[in-house]
């Protein structure tokens, strides 16, 4: 149990069913009245971010998400397969679960399955990545005054801005937070 005195950045806890995470926390001490906690909390499962204040004193059962590498095997049907590479078992997660920077991940590569008791709703990719460019217009000579962007398409199909000096089969490192070009790999 955790009191929401206690409460700080990243704490999970359960209320109501749900599974929430501390965003960001403030103790409260106006002049009249009671002390409370004013919190900002993110719903793990569903994503939602709810602001609410509490009692000090009020306990809450504390909520341990379990995080597990586990490869991207194959997809099938809006499933994607994912191994655990201690004990070979295959988990599928629902197409609805993983997060638009997924389309950066190819096979064997290593994500975190995010789980509650048993139940996974969601998937972190790797936070870089590196992917060949499959298709690019050529930069043009001496365009290079500007910062300027063009579309590129990398080997898993996704789609992604990359500086025009990028051509077709350079190696790529993508950083899948943020999902935009770092570097030349």
């Amino acid at each position: 149990m955790i009191s929401a005195g206690d409460f700080r950045n990243g704490v999970t806890f359960e209320e109501d069913g749900n599974v929430l995470q501390v965003i960001e926390f403030q103790h409260v001490k106006p002049g009249k009245g009671a002390a409370f906690v004013r919190t900002k909390t993110k719903n793990v499962i569903t994503g939602s971010v709810v602001e609410k204040s509490y009692n000090p004193t009020a306990k809450f059962p504390t909520a341990y998400i379990e995080r597990k590498d586990m490869a991207y095997s194959y997809n099938d049907d809006g499933l994607y397969y994912f191994m655990d590479n201690e004990t070979f078992d295959m988990v599928p997660v629902a197409e609805a679960d993983l997060p638009d920077s997924f389309r950066f991940v190819k096979e064997n590569d290593v994500c975190k399955i995010l789980s509650y008791k048993g139940k996974v709703f969601g998937v972190e990719p790797p936070t870089f990545v590196t992917l060949e460019v499959t298709a690019t217009e050529p930069g043009v000579k001496g365009n290079t005054a500007t910062n300027t962007l063009k579309p590129a398409t990398v080997e898993t199909g996704a789609e992604i801005r990359v500086p025009l000096f990028i051509n077709e089969g350079d190696m790529i490192r993508i950083d899948t937070r943020t999902c935009e070009y770092m570097e030349r790999a």
